[in-house]
């Protein structure tokens, strides 16, 4: 196998015995229903097996749709792709917990899930009001339920067969140590927004000592402009090497140990974001050298996600 098909086919093992995530993964955060058909069928042709879902993304019913079709026209079977959706904040209460697992499985109309994670650490006031606030605009958030109260009811679904593992989304080391400890069932995966501005650096250590595969999303800087994608260094090496900067920014996440999630929109895309080759120790030295930091996303402050508009 070439270094270019061990990026491309690299699978991450997740504790626990719960099989294997593959590396590149899939994002599903977009607001258009016709896009996020379209999108998600063009990734599953492209290559990719890793599907990441939220029901906070309000489209769990379209990929749901999009996978089932897919699988049919590629050929491959229900067994062969990874598929994770989280818990959204309002329902952090224990007694919520297996009734939005099983309200997002029927959506996503699959009998299983590889992957359950808690979205963000924060719990808001519990309801169907996926954005609850008050007269004055703020967040109202459930003081009367801890994180572990809620990972203990993920705990439960794990005991129950209904996924293979759970994790955490959105995580500090402060939020993610205590769970660590104290779980019955360890996180399998923490997925956080990580890039060269932001490497996250303590928090992969941690994961790669305590076998918790790290999730990587927005591994573009988000499309964020002017950005990582015009970054000179990446420019530089994108040059030097023959491949576009997101190619170069996808293969300096996995090469450094990480998986990963991409959003491309298009089959153009699609297949530029699979088609990624080693870097070489150069390369990924030059990337690690980079000084800016930047975090794009708010959420771990807030809980608020700050890719998604409010009251979607």
């Amino acid at each position: 196998m070439s270094e270019a098909s061990d990026l491309r086919m690299k699978r991450m093992p997740l504790m626990n015995g719960a099989g294997q995530m593959p590396a590149l993964g899939f994002g599903t955060l977009i607001p258009d229903p016709a896009v996020t058909l379209s999108a998600t069928r063009d990734a599953l042709e492209a290559g990719f097996r890793h599907f990441d879902c939220a029901e906070r993304y309000g489209n769990e019913r379209e990929v749901g749709e999009a996978l089932q079709e897919g699988l049919a026209a590629v050929g491959i079977a229900r067994e062969d792709i990874f598929v994770t959706t989280k818990l959204w904040n309002s329902n952090h209460r224990p007694e919520r917990v297996e009734r939005a697992f099983e309200a997002s499985l029927e959506r996503l109309r699959l009998k299983h899930l590889d992957l359950y994670l808690i979205h963000t650490p924060f719990a808001f006031q519990p309801g169907d009001e996926q954005d609850p606030r008050d007269p004055n605009g703020n967040v109202l958030y459930d003081h009367g339920v801890t994180l572990l109260d809620t990972w203990r009811a993920m705990e439960a679904l794990m005991d129950h067969g209904k996924c293979r593992a759970i994790g955490l989304s959105d995580v500090g080391l402060n939020e993610l140590k205590p769970i660590y400890e104290s779980a019955r069932i360890k996180p399998a995966v923490v997925q956080v927004e990580s890039h060269p501005y932001l490497p996250e650096t303590e928090l992969l250590e941690f994961c790669k000592e305590k076998g918790i595969v790290f999730l990587a999303f927005a591994p573009l800087g988000h499309g964020a402009r002017p950005g990582l994608l015009e970054d000179p260094v990446i420019l530089k090496i994108s040059a030097r090497v023959g491949k576009t900067p997101a190619q170069v920014l996808l293969a300096w996440a996995v090469q450094r140990g990480t998986a990963l999630l991409t959003t491309p929109k298009s089959a153009v895309r699609a297949r530029e974001s699979f088609e990624i080759s080693a870097l070489s120790e150069h390369d990924l030295g030059e990337i690690n050298g980079i000084q800016t930091r930047q975090r794009l996303n708010k959420v771990v402050t807030t809980g608020v996600p700050g890719f998604i508009p409010q009251g979607r």
